[in-house]
């Protein structure tokens, strides 16, 4: 199969329908052999009854239900799963995606040779309140990152050789450093298209322009961290833990010393305990202490959960 296309979706009712007829009529006019995975993440409109009709008028309708609403991640999660296709190619089923950008992306990864390609909307029709958080956010996460040629890290449309979404993994709200997590993997041929974006034509944007950007420096630091350390904390906290206690263990030295010399030149002196800095050292110590353990714990303790990637699904089309 030359392509697979992988839209989640909450509450998309309206446009479904003409999602799959836009994305059928770029395939057949170019020849493609394709499969659409719809996710539908906990919509509580009509939206699954429309992908069991269209499941039922074309064999290359697949679906996924989720029991409640997961987020976009989890959605990807098991889309790349069930992902049967050369080339994996996501996108928003609000029709802000152009599926005319399918073709391109398509020759970029199997002729190009690229590992996986971004979508750049580099003129967009959001609001100020979205397009500013976005802006702010992809210039951190450029610098973070390393991938200094993307301009639009959480752009929804992206293009993937296979072997790129069958070995990340997509959890809570990582679907935003995608291509992070494909270069943490190996996957360091990653390139950049600018795509067409259209205005929203049916409902609101689910996702928040400044709640996504607060949460999205959250997660960029959780993924810079574990990229860093996730398989050696005690590279971090271990380091750090020492150096504060050896500055600690330092001042607690000098202060001592202090006083030492002051009885030994018969000069006026106060008890060790008067001094606020031997209660800033002690501090020091026993905070440096609680690192070093934490370092140390960590490394016994992995961090792959069991549950981490459980979701309840409650019907494959």
């Amino acid at each position: 199969m030359d392509i697979s296309v992988v839209v989640p979706l909450f509450n998309e009712e309206e446009s479904i329908p003409e999602l799959y007829a836009w994305i059928e009529r770029v395939m057949h006019v170019n020849d493609f052999s394709f499969e659409v995975v719809f996710i539908n993440d906990g919509s509580t409109d009509r939206s699954w009854e429309i992908i069991k009709e269209l499941k039922q008028k074309s064999e290359n309708v697949r679906g996924i239900k989720f029991r409640r609403n997961y987020g976009k991640s989890p959605a990807l999660f098991c889309g790349f799963e069930q992902a049967q296709g050369d080339v994996v190619i996501t996108m928003d089923a609000d029709l802000q995606d152009s599926p005319d950008e399918i073709p391109e992306l398509y020759r970029m990864i199997k002729m190009d040779g690229y590992d996986m390609v971004s979508g750049w909307k580099k003129k967009r029709y959001d609001p100020i309140s979205k397009t500013l958080p976005t802006k702010l956010f992809n210039a951190t996460a450029r610098k973070v990152s390393g991938i200094k040629n993307l301009h639009d890290f959480n752009c929804g449309l992206k293009a993937y050789r296979k072997d790129v979404v069958k070995n990340i993994e997509v959890y809570g709200e990582m679907h935003r450093y995608i291509p992070y997590l494909a270069k943490n993997a190996g996957f360091n041929r990653i390139g950049e298209k600018v795509v067409h974006h259209q205005a929203r034509k049916f409902g609101n944007t689910k996702f928040g322009g400044w709640n996504r950007f607060f949460n999205g420096y959250l997660d960029l630091i959780s993924l810079w961290f574990l990229s860093k350390f996730g398989v050696k904390p005690m590279h971090f906290f271990g380091l750090l833990g020492s150096l504060t206690f050896i500055l600690g263990f330092i001042s607690v030295v000098a202060v001592g010393i202090s006083k030492l010399y002051s009885m030994h030149h018969g000069m006026p002196y106060r008890l060790v305990t008067d001094s606020p800095y031997f209660y800033l050292s002690l501090t020091a110590m026993i905070i440096g202490t609680q690192l070093f353990l934490a370092g140390f714990i960590g490394e016994l303790i992995t961090r792959n959960a069991p549950e981490r990637n459980n979701y309840k699904i409650e019907t494959i089309l």
